[in-house]
């Protein structure tokens, strides 16, 4: 029977599934079966005829016997494979037949159906199969999305600190082991995890960001690990956690260092034995959650303080990365500067500002840059917003910028007091980190009333 007897153009539309069978009658009543279900089915009694329509003609699906002359049903899911490697392939047996059968679902096969069976068990599994299909296509196609926007190379930066840190990222990314990013706040620590997770396996999965400094320890322990009704005051229903929407996905745990210590010591549940518990709750859950923690500050010295668990610390840094500081590579600012400016002109495409001038690039080379890189995308949007001509001048950065060349701590000639020295000292960090007061009082260790309190300090004279 030819393939034009059993095609209308109605039928184009309609699943397109080759039928073969060494019995052509067996293969043509599976076919008008089919038919009565809305397949577009074409009956093949010869293995060698059907080898040639898989290879020159489109299909959907293939059901084939499995013993056959000439060419068998294990070579022709073979060749389906290596021409189309998403169609499905159904095989038929005998009972007799059924170990090579399971070795067919090894080699790629959807399914078999041992002779006889029922034509609603392969309208099923054909259903099955499409439906698998198509979400194999749905999570392919993710996945280049995601690679395509968040993916290591969309990175920006050219120095050779920057190119160590894709290297070992791109390294780690492959595995499920945690990570740890380490590094100034704007240097692009969540960035960077995003790309992990899209170079990653599970780059189709979720990718669950949690800020652990910006909520209250009682309402972040219900947000990571969910709480079940009547737990607390307000807990009227049951709630997922952030851990469990990140099920086959990545958590991307945003300032680990603020976390608090039970909270560390729950945490240390969910890395050594993959299991969390909700607020209220009595059960362990399993889930399958890769981790990657950020923090700006030292752990070591958290540890060492008393205020982050030394355990937890050693199971978060199995691979650490530290992003360096934007200073620590300026070379980079030129082209951060040029991939800014594009994302900032595609967001105001009525902006006339097409370029810095290059007495403001002079001056961008030189600012110390407390805020990182997202100080630097930042300027780069206010001046996009602001611009007028299509040059930004020196004149148009603003005012936090004005060249400093006067940065040392001066001392002159004269054994100065330990306090006028410290004074000294904190008001060259102010400067150092932009004036900004919280930066400052947290790189010298020192809270923001003793950081007031040093920098208000009357300047001994003697």
């Amino acid at each position: 029977m030819s393939t034009a007897t059993r095609r209308t153009p109605a039928a184009t539309s309609k699943r397109r599934i080759l039928i073969v069978d060494d019995e052509l009658p067996m293969a043509e009543m599976l076919t008008d079966a089919l038919a009565e279900r809305g397949y577009d089915a074409v009956p093949m009694g010869s293995s060698l005829q059907a080898a040639k329509l898989l290879e020159s003609e489109p299909f959907d699906a293939l059901v084939t016997d499995l013993r056959m002359p000439q060419l068998d049903g294990l070579e022709l899911l073979a060749l389906s494979r290596r021409v189309t490697p998403d169609r499905p392939v159904i095989i038929m047996t005998a009972f007799s037949a059924v170990d090579s059968a399971v070795e067919s679902i090894r080699r790629g096969a959807f399914h078999y159906l041992t002779k006889p069976f029922k034509i609603e068990e392969l309208a099923l599994f054909l259903e099955r199969a499409f439906e698998d299909a198509t979400l194999r296509r749905e999570s392919r196609s993710l996945k280049r999305a995601i690679k395509d926007r968040w993916s290591l190379d969309k990175l920006v930066g050219q120095s050779e600190s920057m190119r160590r840190t894709y290297e070992l990222a791109e390294r780690v990314a492959a595995s499920n082991a945690p990570v740890l990013i380490t590094g100034e706040t704007g240097t692009g620590k969540g960035v960077l995890a995003r790309a992990i997770h899209a170079e990653s396996a599970r780059a189709a999965g979720p990718f669950v960001t949690v800020n652990c400094a910006a909520l209250p320890e009682n309402l972040l322990e219900s947000e990571l690990f969910g709480h079940v009704k009547g737990a607390f005051t307000g807990a009227s229903s049951h709630r997922v956690g952030l851990f469990e929407e990140a099920e086959h996905g990545t958590c991307f745990l945003d300032e680990i260092g603020e976390l608090s210590l039970p909270l560390q010591a729950k945490l240390l549940g969910v890395l050594e034995h993959g299991v969390v518990r909700a607020v209220g709750s009595n059960r362990e859950r399993e889930i399958d959650v890769r981790v990657i923690a950020a923090t700006h500050r030292d752990l070591r010295a958290r540890v060492t303080a008393g205020a982050f668990r030394e355990d937890l610390m050693y199971r978060l840094e199995v691979v650490t990365i530290e992003l360096p500081a934007l200073r620590q590579r300026r070379q980079d600012i030129p082209v951060l500067l040029e991939h800014f400016l594009a994302a900032a002109k595609s967001r105001h495409p009525d902006s006339p500002v097409q370029r810095f001038g290059d007495d403001a690039i002079k001056r961008l080379l030189e600012h110390s840059w407390p805020g990182n890189v997202r100080e630097l995308e930042h300027l780069v949007e206010r001046a996009v917003l602001l611009g007028r001509a299509a040059e930004v001048a020196l004149a148009e950065l603003p005012v936090s910028l004005e060249h400093k060349p006067d940065t040392g701590i001066q001392f002159g000639n004269t054994v100065l007091p330990l306090r006028e020295m410290q004074r000294r000292y904190v008001a060259w960090a102010f400067a150092q980190l932009g004036e900004r007061k919280l930066l400052t009082a947290e790189k010298l260790g020192i809270d923001d009333k003793t950081f007031a309190k040093w920098l208000a300090r009357t300047p001994d004279h003697g």
